[in-house]
């Protein structure tokens, strides 16, 4: 399996690191579990913009789905079987299902999917709720709430 190096997610924000060693770890169970099928790809659109795009050819949209449950992103693709008899020289296009997982992480919500030539796109973005975005501290010459505890 090829190594995928997720340093540049790292270095370029602060609190990804706990989702890029998260998606790094998926990357290796599935690569074990599922065989590395589908192929995938997981890339940085924007600041706190994420896709991850699966090789699904052959798939129909209606095969396809999508859910997300306790910070779990599950991609699953079910092909029925070919009625028709056919005979093939070769066979190398894969129409198994799958299921994929990833862990999300916190305060990361999909935002949507499209299909494309065979390829399922799924947008990620990490939305940092208000109480958790930093804000500026004034300094002032008092403060009564200090003020207050010094006088017991």
């Amino acid at each position: 399996m090829a190594t995928i190096d997720l340093s540049p997610l790292y270095r370029s924000s602060i609190g990804f690191d706990r989702m890029a060693r998260l998606l790094d770890s998926a990357m290796r169970a599935d690569g074990n579990a599922a065989g590395g099928y589908p192929p995938y790809n997981i890339e940085v659109i924007g600041e706190n913009r994420y896709a991850i795009t699966l090789a699904v050819a052959g798939f129909a949209d209606d095969e396809l789905s999508i859910e997300v449950e306790n910070g779990i992103l599950k991609i699953q693709g079910r092909k029925e079987e070919d009625t028709q008899e056919r005979q093939y020289l070769h066979k190398g296009i894969g129409f198994r299902s799958f299921e994929r997982k990833f862990n999300l992480a916190d305060h990361v919500e999909v935002k949507g999917a499209k299909m494309e030539n065979g390829l399922l796109t799924i947008g990620l973005e990490k939305i940092i709720p208000e109480a958790n975005k930093p804000r500026k501290i004034e300094i002032g010459k008092s403060l009564n709430l200090l003020e207050q505890g010094e006088q017991k």
